[in-house]
């Protein structure tokens, strides 16, 4: 069965002097519980996993779901190019009380997608939680293609994909494998709503880090039935979200968050701040929101 449904806001980490600021990592856990989400991810892309040790990464991912006690499902990031890294850090990430784990594509390598198949079944293999697959091109140059879909969808360990190609016809393709044992999730907040109407399960979002309850407010309203009303909001959400991704995640999302008061716009190289062209963008665009006065 699916891990979640709706809104799954993938987590900044937040700095503070170069180390994980838990202080405030508390603040933004419970503030997106209370506002509605239906799950939270740790360790991905906005929570610049690349930038964290996988020590780091089990103590994170033990903070929140020690603090989030199941009111939640948990998910963690654990992809690499290194499968038998991938591997072990996911049961080091199941073991620190993870619901599931959040698996990009090898990087840089460009595996075949026979070694793309061998390597999702090798750790699905080898952990007793759900996998979801996370396709996201752009960064990886590695695209999962419907078929291997396909074959993955039939794994009892593989629960989903969070596909982020911002291919819609793919993402149409790939919907004829949706069942009850494998979900697809968006992974481009400016398309949540058209994943929906191909079947999709929700989203796996950043902008939700900003507003978790508008847009956990939208999925809802589609799930429910309220298409239009649905559909209205994605777009009048698209300012926004063109926003925080006028540069690379997470970068104006948390100089975003930072201007809300919710983190430091703190980043660990290669990430940097923004320009004051971003920042002026971020902070009109927020005032048009109502979320900075």
């Amino acid at each position: 069965m699916a891990i979640f449904t709706g809104t799954a806001t993938a987590l900044v980490t937040p700095f503070r002097g170069g180390k994980i600021d838990y202080v405030t990592l508390g603040k933004l856990v419970e503030w997106q519980i209370k506002e509605g989400v239906d799950a939270l991810v740790v360790c991905g892309t906005t929570g610049e996993a690349s930038t964290l040790s996988g020590k780091e990464r089990v103590q994170l991912t033990r903070f929140v779901a020690d603090l989030v006690k199941g009111r939640v499902p948990v998910l963690a990031g654990t992809g690499s190019n290194n499968t038998r890294f991938t591997l072990d850090l996911s049961r080091e990430i199941e073991a620190a009380g993870a619901d599931g784990i959040l698996v990009v594509t090898p990087y840089y390598n460009k595996c075949t997608e026979s070694g793309m198949i061998a390597h999702y079944e090798k750790i699905a293999d080898s952990v007793s939680i759900p996998m979801i697959l996370y396709s996201v091109p752009s960064r990886t140059g590695v695209n999962i293609s419907p078929s291997v879909v396909k074959v993955l969808s039939r794994h009892p360990g593989i629960a989903g994909i969070k596909e982020a190609s911002g291919n819609m016809g793919q993402v149409c393709a790939m919907a004829q494998y949706i069942c009850d044992d494998f979900q697809i999730y968006a992974g481009n907040d400016d398309l949540a709503v058209p994943f929906l109407s191909l079947g999709g399960s929700g989203c796996i979002s950043t902008v939700s880090n900003l507003i978790p309850g508008r847009f956990s407010s939208m999925i809802r309203s589609w799930l429910a039935g309220d298409t239009a009303g649905a559909a209205a909001e994605q777009i009048a959400m698209k300012p926004l979200i063109d926003a925080i991704f006028t540069e690379v995640n997470p970068v104006p999302l948390k100089a975003a968050m930072s201007m809300m008061g919710l983190c430091e716009m703190e980043y660990r190289l290669p990430l940097c701040p923004p320009t004051n062209k971003t920042q002026y963008l971020l902070y009109d665009t927020l005032k048009k929101n109502g979320l900075v006065e």
